[in-house]
């Protein structure tokens, strides 16, 4: 078989009937490996020494390096430095790496060396041997398709990893995020829309206050969410700049002229999103900050969404001794030992899901700023981090909405009482009377237990016509969802 003479191509189904183990060799010698899987020697030697934890590389990222292993071999054909026949196969099975097909061969662990090299071989070795049980040739003999030589052509692992990196969380935050977000926004915003007219009393500083109504309280959620996502959107554009054809330091050395734009293209082209070639290299290679910015457009989402989750809590507290304004679906009972009782658990676990993606946020932070000289070497670490945050917010927008917002409903008879009994409205008094003596009226309220108009009248500043015609919540709201 010759490089210009194609093979055979045998159609077998993925997977190695073979027990026991086989040799496998790289540039340090021969190691076994597990004869019914793919990866070769670097794969294994890195099982061997970051045997750290459970903490596995994600799945979507070698589904990302699929297709940048793709990319690179269809433009190493398109321009000579490869056989068609040969990149025919790469992009073959590059493609099953990109469905998911080959996911059980990659075991590593996110705890390994900081440029991602091993995930980057465990890749290249995976296609190989795949391609090499294709053509018909034996599995582990690097012939007729070579890991380094042909998979990585062009490539290094400090410049592919940080574009299956940039792919990867670009697609998660596009695909699989944004929507999620969007529909919960909607599912806000029709309960917005729905209680704009539900006047109920403010609460500021945990503290009674003047009259809104339930949809201005909602509206605000609304419109803190809708901020959010535009920080998130704007954060992911520095991911369309990818760092390919920089290789080792950012040179480009290995890589031909004019790789780096092509590479670029052709995932473009096999993504349909705007991938760029990174202009300056050595900053795609030395630094981390497309990331760091993306990880901070999700940090600014969890921020809006805690703050979303602990005021539904607050506000369903009781269901007697609490506040008690909102009624939360019940999903499933909260105690082994309470009978009855019903917890606000998706509140709950929308929480623990935005304390965990700002403590993420604070590892990625830090881990991006440890870029020493011509790479940043913690790039595992950010990677896992930011698409555990991508992954949990997704789901968790997901299960609030359908699981708390869409079957949340009012209470709206304990909504008036409170309205009724709050002494706040007194502020509508102000104006006429003067701020002291509309404070005195709330005191005798509270210190004699009486209504707010029976204080009124007590204190002999308000007649009972000027306080009908003053203590009026539904006046107190301003106009429109969105206040005065």
């Amino acid at each position: 078989m010759t490089e210009t003479t194609a093979p055979h191509i045998h159609p077998c189904p993925i997977g190695i009937a073979a027990t026991g183990t086989r040799p496998e060799r790289d540039s340090m010698g021969v190691i076994d490996v597990p004869a019914d899987r793919y990866w070769g020697a670097q794969t294994q030697r890195s099982l061997v020494h970051f045997s750290i934890g459970t903490d596995r590389m994600p799945l979507p990222l070698y589904h990302a390096y699929g297709i940048v292993k793709k990319a690179a071999a269809l433009v190493n054909a398109r321009e000579g430095r490869m056989p068609q026949w040969k990149a025919d196969l790469i992009a073959q099975v590059a493609d099953d790496v990109t469905a998911g097909k080959l996911d059980e061969h990659f075991p590593l662990s996110v705890w390994q060396t900081g440029s991602g090299t091993q995930t980057n071989m465990n890749v290249n070795e995976v296609i190989a041997n795949r391609a090499i049980q294709l053509a018909g040739g034996v599995i582990g003999s690097q012939t007729p398709v070579h890991p380094n030589d042909d998979v990585n052509m062009g490539q290094s692992s400090n410049d592919s990893f940080p574009t299956a990196m940039h792919v990867v969380t670009l697609l998660e935050i596009e695909d699989r995020l944004i929507p999620r977000v969007k529909e919960l926004i909607a599912a806000l915003n029709t309960k917005a829309e729905a209680w704009k007219s539900v006047v109920k009393i403010g609460r500021t500083h945990l503290q009674d206050a003047v009259p809104l109504t339930v949809g201005q309280e909602w509206s605000g959620w609304v419109h803190m969410l809708q901020d959010a996502l535009h920080v998130l959107e704007v954060a992911r554009e520095g991911l369309f700049e990818l760092a390919a054809g920089g290789t080792a330091v950012g040179t480009g050395l290995n890589a031909p002229p004019g790789f780096s734009k092509a590479i670029a293209d052709k995932i473009a082209e096999l993504t349909g999103r705007p991938f760029v070639t990174a202009p300056n290299k050595f900053a795609a290679l030395a630094g981390l900050d497309a990331m760091a910015r993306a990880s901070s457009g999700l940090r600014a989402l969890a921020v809006v969404l805690l703050k979303i989750a602990n005021d539904t809590r607050w506000l369903a507290s009781g269901p007697r001794c609490g506040l008690g304004e909102l009624l939360l679906p019940e999903n499933e009972p909260g105690s082994s030992i309470m009978p009855g009782k019903v917890n606000p658990t998706q509140c709950e676990a929308m929480v623990m899901i935005a304390t965990q993606v700002l403590g993420h946020d604070n590892t990625v932070a830090f881990a991006a700023s440890q870029g020493q000289l011509d790479l940043n070497v913690m790039r595992p670490v950010i990677l896992a981090n930011c698409l555990h945050s991508i992954r949990i917010l997704a789901d968790g927008c997901h299960n609030f909405r359908i699981f708390s917002v869409e079957g949340t409903q009012l209470n709206e008879a304990r909504i008036q009482r409170y309205v009724n009994g709050s002494v706040m409205l007194v502020t509508a008094l102000s104006p006429v009377i003067g701020y002291d003596k509309a404070a005195s009226i709330a005191h005798i309220a509270m210190e004699h237990d009486l209504s707010l108009k029976e204080a009124a009248l007590k204190s002999g500043y308000v007649d009972a016509q000027t306080f009908d015609r003053l203590i009026n919540p539904l006046d107190m709201v301003g106009h429109g969802v969105g206040g005065a």
